[in-house]
């Protein structure tokens, strides 16, 4: 198995590796913005339990897990260069609300499949806990239906969530194809003052059941923020998240303004530098957990969409860091193979509504609808100009609980609604449709980083 050694990441025999890879989002942590659905992935599954009942929900959705990764996925990635898939997923695979503490044993079966594919190619997993129990911060992707990171208020459901990785520990140990376990992602503590104290309790507890793996913490307030470290714990990676300002929906130009920056690749570096001081000072391996821009249809737009990622690709080459871009596969924003065919026959209108109400924050401009909400805006900024919300203020904010929240959840019955009346056959192809063999590949992107990795 690996193990940290300083800064660097050996295998047994002393040889480095450099882990360099992508993030298989939208599989078992389903998220809007990557498989078309909106709201969070609890609230999704429920609307389509209601059109579809209990067993032809699962028919569709063990489906959509099989189909969304299989040897064929493996062997692209291999083909492209990468030795490494961070894979997400969600605690309800293994546990349900009704029933803490009671580890479902069949939760493991697909993450088994997946890798052990991997494996077979010589590819490490990492796995990547993305939605904890009362969920760890403030959106969608920790399946939080809410804004309120209620994991940090509850022992309870901090309770459960070591217990749950005591299971996954105990099940990989030994696993030499597991380069470790991600234990919490994007935390968003709003004190700043349990997330500390949790970590020292989750790794006494993963090392006891599982003493070898490596363990990949990320900082606080989505993997930025270090400050609460006050221990460096062995094998361990301190991931660091850096998301490009003008790789987002609404980047602008680059080099160019967004949003009153200016953003080139010196702001890159200066952000990457500050991102990663608490890892170079403590002499830790660098790993980028998250990063990556979007994509937005228009060549001249994409070419600098691209230009971002080059430019911090450079930069990681340069301070011989590893990385796992995100994101793999989805329905045409970012990932490197979007689906195709049935599935986007049915839900492309829809997708389309969700795009013109902002109704997804990945993805979102923040400028839909701007009739209606830009009002809304200049009248919080007015009547509460003090107003500084944690994670990332007020504009952001306002935009989560209207767009996000509500626009979302008003959107559930229509997405759910498009499931009525298919056959079995027709769910399957719906399913199928996020199969390789019927996925459209973005080309350049791939170009670019087998480039990269192969260079």
């Amino acid at each position: 198995m690996l193990h940290v050694s300083g800064s660097r990441l050996l295998t047994p025999e002393g040889t480095q590796v450099r882990l360099r890879g992508v993030g298989l989002g939208g599989w078992m942590n389903m998220e809007n913005f990557i498989t078309g659905h909106p709201a969070n992935e609890t609230s999704m599954r429920a609307a389509v339990r209601g059109v579809l009942g209990e067993e032809r929900a699962e028919l569709f959705f063990d489906r959509l897990l099989t189909s969304f990764f299989t040897g064929g996925d493996a062997g692209l990635l291999a083909e492209l260069g990468m030795n490494c898939v961070r894979i997400p997923v969600n605690y309800h695979h293994w546990e349900s609300d009704a029933r803490p503490m009671e580890i479902d044993p069949r939760g493991f079966r697909h993450l088994d499949r997946v890798i052990g594919l991997l494996g077979e190619r010589g590819i490490y997993s990492v796995i990547d806990l993305h939605a904890l129990p009362g969920s760890q911060n403030q959106h969608w992707h920790s399946d939080n239906p809410t804004h309120v990171a209620a994991f940090w208020q509850h022992r309870h459901f901090q309770d459960r969530a070591v217990h749950l990785w005591e299971a996954l520990a105990d099940h990989y140990r030994g696993h030499p194809w597991v380069a470790g376990y991600n234990m919490v992602n994007e935390p968003g503590d709003v004190s700043g003052k349990v997330v500390g104290p949790f970590y020292d309790r989750l790794v006494k507890a993963v090392r006891a059941a599982d003493p070898d793996h490596i363990l990949f913490l990320d900082g606080n307030t989505y993997a930025t923020d270090f400050s609460m470290f006050r221990e460096m714990y062995e094998n361990t990676v301190f991931v660091m998240h850096d998301y490009a300002l003008a790789g987002f929906a609404h980047g602008g130009p680059y080099p160019g303004l967004t949003r009153g920056e200016w953003c080139d690749r010196g702001q890159l570096e200066e952000t990457f530098a500050r991102r990663s001081q608490f890892q170079r000072e403590t002499g830790t391996p660098l790993w980028v957990g998250e990063f990556g821009p979007v994509y937005t249809g228009d060549p001249e737009r994409d070419a600098q969409r691209y230009q971002v990622l080059r430019d911090q690709l450079d930069i990681y080459d340069a301070h011989d860091a590893g990385w796992s871009l995100w994101t793999y596969k989805d329905v045409g924003l970012q990932g490197l193979v979007h689906a195709s065919g049935a599935y986007l026959d049915r839900f492309g209108a829809f997708i389309a509504k969700k795009r013109r109400l902002g109704a997804d924050r990945w993805g979102s401009t923040m400028e839909e609808c701007a009739d209606v909400l830009g009002p809304l805006h200049r009248l919080v900024e007015t009547e509460f100009p003090g107003w500084e919300p944690y994670p990332w203020g007020a504009r952001y904010q306002t935009d989560d609980l209207i767009r996000h929240i509500l626009f979302a959840q008003a959107l559930l019955p229509e997405y759910a609604e498009l499931f009525r009346g298919l056959g079995d056959d027709e769910l399957l192809a719906l399913a199928d449709s996020f199969a390789l063999e019927r996925c459209v590949r973005r080309e350049p992107l791939l170009d670019l980083l087998a480039g990269n990795l192969m260079g």
